[in-house]
């Protein structure tokens, strides 16, 4: 990394604007609310008929480029992280096609053609990965510029599925440059980890093909995923890329992490984040010195564990795909960290560590997943929620967890800026989180389904966002069949 520091100066948030309140979708198929309500969270967004993540993506960026005055000319990376996109050929530069428009029609100078314009994908991890490759662009032959990365995705399951209640839509665009307004990244302190894992969570092309295309001509993105196993992947990639931080650490991991002001963990739903980062806590005790140690036997004691079992688990490196050589996904594979983790619950120590995750953790419950936007989004909400408690973040470390099934996850170590309170009145995502349409049952089930109607969608225009105005049918003298057109439906 470069002395002078890199990292974020400003976060900007698109969500559509259809809205299933999950309680009401209890009430609709009978689920449990309180429990729904515990592990899930309140709401998840949906995108519209007229949509998509490029849509979503370029509406992102022209509210960040608006609310931190950016000037188009300086941006050299455009980088968009996804796993929800509809074009194998292009990616960030349809968006960038999108942004040119806007920036024209409202007298701006266009994002400069020498802007590199990649994309990422790597399930929910692809936006992390766009975020670093930002940061090394700018540490080296992006020295005088800055970047722009968006994370966008619609997560969508088939009804009666266990994904369907966490489902969601969005994007966030992130500003990169540095001496950063928000948050510093060390890159120094980071960790990675990934490994294959089959059918943890996969979108095969051929599961379109045989599903077809509805008549709006835009594919339901329904993915093939295991729950049981998914869960056993999230946090297996989660403590080995934490583990590969802590091996860089000049102190305790129990320090490191007890010292975070504030943690961000990528969150399909509300409780797995939680439980990330009670297992990140227990393999730091696992780590650490003979008085952190002390505290993991008292756990070990009261879980009736063999302290050293539990420690030789948690630090393991399993090779988790062997449960789908064996057909069985259903296995736990840390079944002592499991326990130790329900008694470290009920400790007095809990709480602590569950209040690294309260910035804009009440905020979050109202989005559902984003997939790859799930752990930005959570940056915005949980900056936007600290200026609003008055609170100097100023120096104060934070971390953020990435990770995206297939598998793979990153640890990101971060410090709050200087001037963070001036980058935080800025990003509007409480805003964002407005001017809902609350569907009912029929309105769910057809926007679900088939993409909506035409009342329904005339009702959702006008907010000031990028929509697909037409789709090609290769009849105008040149092939463009089904390239998607778009405009900016002004609010």
């Amino acid at each position: 990394m470069s002395e002078r520091p890199i990292g974020i100066s400003g976060l900007a948030t698109y969500l559509p604007r259809y809205r299933v309140r999950l309680e009401d979708w209890c009430t609709w198929y009978g689920d449990s609310w309180e429990k729904v309500s515990a592990v899930v969270g309140a709401s998840f967004r949906m995108r519209g008929r007229d949509e998509n993540v490029y849509t979503m993506a370029a509406t992102a960026v022209v509210r960040l480029i608006s609310a931190y005055e950016i000037d188009p000319e300086r941006i050299g990376m455009l980088a968009l992280g996804t796993e929800s996109s509809t074009d194998n050929s292009a990616g960030a530069v349809i968006v960038k096609g999108m942004v040119n428009d806007w920036l024209v029609a409202h007298g701006q100078p266009r994002l400069s053609r020498r802007c590199e314009v990649p994309e990422f994908k790597h399930a929910c991890l692809g936006g992390v990965y766009a975020m670093k490759a930002a940061a090394r662009y700018l540490a080296t032959d992006g020295r005088d510029r800055q970047a722009i990365v968006i994370c966008s995705d619609s997560a969508e399951y088939e009804r009666g599925t266990s994904g369907e209640p966490t489902q969601g839509a969005g994007a966030v665009a992130v500003l990169m440059e540095r001496d950063p307004l928000c948050l510093e990244l060390d890159l120094n302190r980071s960790g990675s980890s990934s490994d294959y894992r089959g059918p943890d969570f996969r979108k095969p092309f051929s599961r379109l093909i045989r599903r077809g295309l509805k008549p709006n001509g835009q594919p339901r993105d329904f993915p093939v995923f295991n729950g049981k196993y998914s869960t056993t992947c999230y946090v297996d990639e989660v403590l080995l890329a934490a583990d590969d931080l802590f091996a860089k650490l000049d102190c305790s991991p129990a320090a490191f992490v007890g010292r975070q002001h504030a943690v961000f963990l990528h969150r399909p739903y509300h409780r797995m984040a939680e439980t990330g980062l009670v297992m990140m806590h227990l393999l730091a005790l696992a780590r650490g010195n003979a008085q952190e140690r002390s505290e993991l036997d008292g756990y070990a004691r009261d879980a009736g564990i063999d302290p050293q079992a539990f420690v030789d688990e948690i630090t393991a490196s399993p090779d988790v795909f062997e449960l789908v050589r064996d057909g069985n996904l259903s296995t736990e594979l840390r079944p002592l960290s499991a326990e130790m983790a329900r008694v470290f619950r009920k400790s007095d120590a809990y709480q602590s560590v569950a209040d690294k995750l309260r910035l804009g953790a009440e905020q979050m419950r109202h989005v559902g997943n984003l997939y790859t936007a799930s752990l930005h989004a959570w940056l915005a909400a949980g900056l936007e929620a600290a200026l609003a408690t008055d609170c100097d973040m100023a120096g104060a470390e934070m971390l953020a967890v990435g990770y995206g099934s297939g598998d793979a996850a990153e640890a990101l170590s971060m410090r709050v800026a200087p001037r963070w309170r001036e980058a935080a009145q800025r990003i509007g995502f409480h805003a964002a989180l407005g001017d809902a349409m609350d569907l009912d049952q029929a309105g769910y089930e057809r926007l679900h389904d088939e993409g909506g109607s035409e009342s329904r969608e005339s009702a959702h225009r006008g907010r000031g966002a990028f929509v697909i105005d037409r789709i090609g049918n290769g009849t105008g003298g040149f092939d463009d069949l089904d390239i998607e057109y778009y405009r900016f439906a002004e609010g």
